[in-house]
């Protein structure tokens, strides 16, 4: 279970202060790597590290990204004022997204998501065996696709007046329609829109254009690749979550790594600093940025590396280390890990998570441990400050994102990622995500702590391995019930006499042991399965 939790959220365990300069202005040296161009080359020519460089040098990127931690007009957001260079801005309706993990995908039924404001149906067209990502709105009269069947010919069935298409939307079937009638199926406004998807690293992505000019994207571009979750001798466990808070305040927790001994006290394991000054054990971090631009950015993060590939991707990885002394070079096999967070924009205030931690070292453990088993322990950390990044997204969204660097005082190393983030949006993203007119920028009353913190609809109907774990734990609390019942029937029907004593008293102790079982059971399973609170004071 320790070893489950350590891999669970990024913890960063160990960070070496980097070597700083002597005589760099104060501005350059809070958030931005020293490292010399030779180090930063080599990064990212790396296949792991694949970036477009910018043209901005990297001075005056160190300057517009770092606030001043001395005086109090370092909020000012001196960034925001800067002027994009031409064709350096991030264009959220030109990028791949993904959807799910295909894991957890039922070939048998068609599947409804959003996406950046998008409704989507997922469903799998045995006659092309591959998934299709349509809209999720008949062309009749709007009903939603999702809730609609895949019928004995392999197409997408509308369940509410039978409209029937095949894996390129084109409408099949109109029951309706008489047999000497035009074919009105034919019609260009019968089909549904289609959207470009592809199957890569486990997970579902699609083209958020079904414009027929982007058919053929994925030959000009594919999904960002992350090597680790493919390569057999990795583990590829995967879990996803529908999170109540938006995707900015999302990608920025993951970034940040200086709140897990807080938010995530005593569910996660992080390394002790030679001297406490708190009970937690907070420490300075020494965080850096290496590169920004329109592409996203390279982290240094002491023991690790990380990279953000806009707009989903943000990829930790470990350092390679020498093999200890004395061990054979060519036998020993070095331990690696990777932390892998992908981030999907559904709505304002609303996000999805999905997540997969490769290491190279463990495996066996996970032939072993059910994924649902993996999935209690992370899902509990994500429930450890989802009441604060709740209530944190509606006071960003009352300051406004423009006023993030005045509202906000970053004035140490371990806000560096955060700040990094914040500057990448601001400088090409537009200042937040592009849901083209679609809400009103106005976040919906928060709901009851049950329903903030449910856990059933926001992950165990949409994991397969969880959503079988909770109806076979459901069925057996029920036949302990059953047994518990059975029991004391006996033992009551049976006269005296007919039934040794021994026989009695253990028909009695089955009887007993199989109402707490039931009891204990149908705890585990709503504090795991259904609704697990969090509260920081009894920690």
């Amino acid at each position: 279970m320790e070893t489950m939790i350590s891999f669970s959220a990024p913890s960063f365990l160990h960070i070496p202060t980097p070597h700083e300069p002597t005589t760099p202005p104060l501005r350059k040296s809070m958030f931005f790597s020293t490292t010399t161009t030779n180090t930063t080359t080599q990064l990212t020519n790396s296949p792991l590290l694949s970036i477009v460089h910018g043209n901005k040098s990297k001075s005056k990127l160190f300057t517009a990204l770092s606030p001043s931690p001395l005086t109090e007009s370092s909020n000012t957001p001196e960034a925001e004022t800067e002027v994009e260079p031409k064709g350096e801005k991030f264009d959220w309706y030109s990028q791949w997204y993904p959807v799910m993990p295909i894991c957890d995908l039922d070939k048998r039924a068609p599947h409804g998501k959003k996406v950046l404001g998008i409704d989507v149906v997922v469903w799998w067209d045995r006659n092309e065996s591959a998934w299709k990502v349509f809209d999720d709105a008949c062309p009749h009269r709007l009903a939603p696709l999702s809730e609609g069947r895949i019928d004995q010919w392999g197409r997408l069935q509308c369940v509410y007046h039978g409209w029937c298409f095949n894996g390129s939307g084109d409408c099949k079937l109109i029951p309706q329609a008489p047999p000497d009638a035009p074919p009105f199926h034919t019609f260009k406004k019968a089909c549904v829109a289609a959207y470009p998807s592809t199957v890569q690293n486990g997970m579902l992505w699609f083209w958020p254009n079904s414009d027929p000019q982007y058919k053929d994207i994925l030959e000009r571009k594919k999904p960002p690749y992350i090597p680790e979750i493919d390569d057999p001798s990795y583990t590829s466990l995967m879990g996803n979550r529908d999170i109540p808070y938006g995707y900015e305040v999302l990608i920025e927790n993951l970034m940040d790594p200086a709140h897990v001994p807080y938010a995530h006290y005593g569910i996660m394991r992080t390394q002790k600093p030679k001297e406490k000054v708190d009970r937690e054990g907070g420490r300075p971090l020494e965080l850096a940025i290496e590169k920004l631009d329109v592409n996203g950015f390279l982290a240094e993060q002491g023991w690790s590396k990380s990279k953000f590939m806009p707009p989903c991707v943000f990829y930790a990885y470990s350092h390679d280390q020498p093999a200890p002394s004395g061990e054979n070079q060519k036998s020993s096999k070095q331990k690696k890990f990777s932390l892998i967070f992908v981030c999907i924009p559904v709505s304002p205030g609303k996000s999805r998570l999905i997540w997969c931690f490769p290491r190279n070292f463990g495996l066996w453990m996970d032939k072993i441990v059910p994924r649902w088993f993996f999935h209690i322990g992370q899902n509990l950390i994500l429930d450890s400050d989802l009441y604060l990044l709740h209530v944190e997204e509606y006071k960003l969204m009352e300051v406004g994102s423009a006023n993030w660097a005045k509202a906000c005082f970053v004035p140490t190393k371990s806000d560096a990622l955060v700040v990094g983030f914040r500057k990448w949006l601001n400088k090409y993203a537009g200042g937040q995500v592009d849901w083209r007119g679609k809400y009103s920028g106005v976040l919906a009353p928060t709901p009851p702590r049950e329903q903030l913190f449910d856990r059933y609809w926001s992950h165990v109907v949409n994991c397969r391995s969880c959503n079988r774990a909770y109806k076979s734990l459901n069925v057996a609390e029920v036949a302990l019930q059953i047994i518990c019942v059975a029991s004391i029937g006996i033992v009551a029907a049976m006269k005296q006499g007919t039934m040794s004593t021994f026989t009695r008293s253990s028909m009695v102790v089955v009887a007993v042991l199989s109402f707490a079982l039931s009891r204990w059971l149908a705890h585990f399973i709503y504090k795991n399965f259904r609704y697990h609170d969090y509260n920081h004071a009894f920690r």
